[in-house]
């Protein structure tokens, strides 16, 4: 018998082919007001005795696995002991295995060592995806991201020194109508410091769980960006981005009105011009009930 998920179970659309097995339940921080991914859950670290049975498990299922996922919202913050050993019985149950990963949160990032990371990488951990969500102080502490500008910075430059991959986010529409741009020119600066290897904008949906919450944070007079907005946002976002390093740029995910995909700074003008296309109603967007975040 393979795994049983304690569900609801997230994982990055990258890892769709590849096996998850749950470290941990829920998120530590759990804060966030535009996510309710895991309202559902209390943050539990699972026992390794439980951990290593899914992973027995799985490997008489699928003995050939070559990449995992640690589940649930940021495993990274099991101490380093734990992850190490969760580490290492993936190695010996899968010879194939060439990759681990996991979401972080900054926080996680920064309660680790550089050494406490390298650790990790040299054990296979060599992807965390990251929620950088905005650069701006402002539009950090109305989501109630729990963590700074500078303190993202960190993170990301301490995961680079460690040799460990990292894929952000950044939600596209986090100011709204009125302070788009505080938002984008925030962000752009941030990542302009310390770029991650990966970047994906998302687009802000909000269902009704989370609703009331994320606009009791917000100013009164907070609208919702439209996709004229977004695609506003979008633009301006890649013509200010000059990553100190290369930057492997997506905007696929679902919740995207216009999907786009190249590599920063080189498809920069390419990239523009396709939003251009899409302002000026050449390009179809995709239909509004067909995304979700």
């Amino acid at each position: 018998m393979p795994p049983v998920y304690n569900m609801p179970l997230y994982r990055p659309p990258s890892e769709g082919n590849n096996l998850i097995i749950q470290a941990t339940l829920g998120c530590s921080y759990n804060q966030c007001t535009f996510c309710s991914m895991y309202t559902s859950k209390h943050y539990t670290a699972r026992g390794l005795d439980l951990v290593f049975a899914d992973i027995d498990a799985a490997a008489r299922e699928w003995p050939e696995v070559r990449r995992v996922f640690l589940a649930d919202g940021d495993a990274l913050c099991l101490p380093t002991d734990q992850l190490c050993s969760i580490l290492d019985k993936l190695h010996a149950s899968f010879p194939d295995l060439s990759r681990v990963s996991a979401y972080a949160t900054p926080k996680d990032l920064q309660q680790k060592s550089l050494e406490e990371l390298a650790e990790l990488k040299s054990r296979k951990l060599s992807l965390l995806y990251l929620g950088i969500e905005s650069g701006s102080p402002r539009a950090l502490k109305r989501i109630r991201k729990g963590a700074s500008q500078a303190g993202i910075v960190r993170a990301l430059t301490r995961a680079r020194e460690a040799g460990i991959k990292v894929s952000a986010t950044v939600i596209l529409g986090l100011g709204g109508r009125a302070n788009w741009q505080d938002h984008i020119e925030g962000t752009a600066q941030l990542i302009n410091q310390a770029a991650p290897n990966y970047l994906s904008t998302l687009q802000l949906t909000l269902d009704m769980e989370n609703r009331q919450l994320f606009m009791a944070e917000q100013d009164p007079t907070f609208e919702m960006q439209d996709d004229a907005g977004i695609l506003v946002e979008q633009e301006r976002l890649l013509s200010l981005l000059d990553p100190p390093t290369p930057v492997i740029f997506r905007s696929n995910h679902i919740s995207n009105c216009l999907p786009l995909a190249g590599n920063l700074p080189k498809d920069r003008n390419r990239l523009l011009s396709e939003i251009a296309t899409a302002r000026q109603g050449f390009t179809q967007l995709r239909p509004a009930y067909s995304r979700n975040l």
